[in-house]
């Protein structure tokens, strides 16, 4: 794991340089988790991914192991932790592939910095609803109140193969749902992500 500032706060991600390719620089892969998530939920697939470019897979501010400031996560506080993220880095422009808030994440950054995005890969991404479902409901209980049977049921409830739910996955979700600020940024994120504008015009 690799640290970067960003406006004085603490980022965490991991890189994954492929330094088999002839060319001087690979492309760039960067990988967003969802809510409540962290760099860590992308692991299975990165090995496969680094055979063909340089993978960064960023704690997004709020989350992991990343600062949470108390400040107000609007999608726009995101915008600018994504521009920082890719500056501090040296990285012009990346393909971007984004899963549930990482996907609403990405699709918001293409919008805004068109010429920043190479490609766009979306997973589920999250979008604007009129209303909740139960599985969510049952995901922010999760968050509200990391116990590890509050988060295995969120989790199983989420997958289409509750096989795949693994404990580490379960004990990882709620070691950093306890730490300081968590909660207040994961609720500010969704508030955040239901005030969000801009895919609608």
């Amino acid at each position: 794991m690799k640290i970067t500032c960003i406006d004085g706060y603490r980022i965490t991600y991991l890189d994954y340089n492929n330094k088999i390719r002839i060319q001087d620089q690979p492309d760039v892969l960067v990988l967003l988790h969802g809510i409540g998530a962290s760099a860590e939920r992308w692991l299975p697939v990165v090995s496969g991914l680094s055979k063909y470019f340089r993978v960064l897979v960023p704690d997004i501010i709020g989350f992991g192991y990343s600062d949470k400031p108390a400040v107000e996560y609007t999608v726009d506080f995101f915008l600018t932790f994504l521009r920082g993220f890719m500056d501090n880095l040296g990285i012009w422009k990346a393909s971007m592939v984004g899963s549930s808030f990482g996907g609403l994440l990405a699709i918001e950054f293409a919008i805004m910095f068109s010429e920043r995005v190479n490609k766009l890969v979306l997973a589920a991404p999250a979008g604007i609803m009129r209303s909740s479902t139960h599985v969510l409901d049952q995901y922010i209980m999760a968050a509200l109140y990391p116990t590890r049977e509050n988060a295995l049921k969120a989790f199983i409830d989420m997958a289409y193969d509750p096989s795949v739910v693994t404990e580490d996955t379960v004990r990882d979700f709620v070691n950093r749902m306890r730490l300081p600020n968590a909660k207040y940024a994961f609720m500010s994120t969704l508030l955040g992500i239901r005030d969000s504008l801009n895919l609608l015009g």
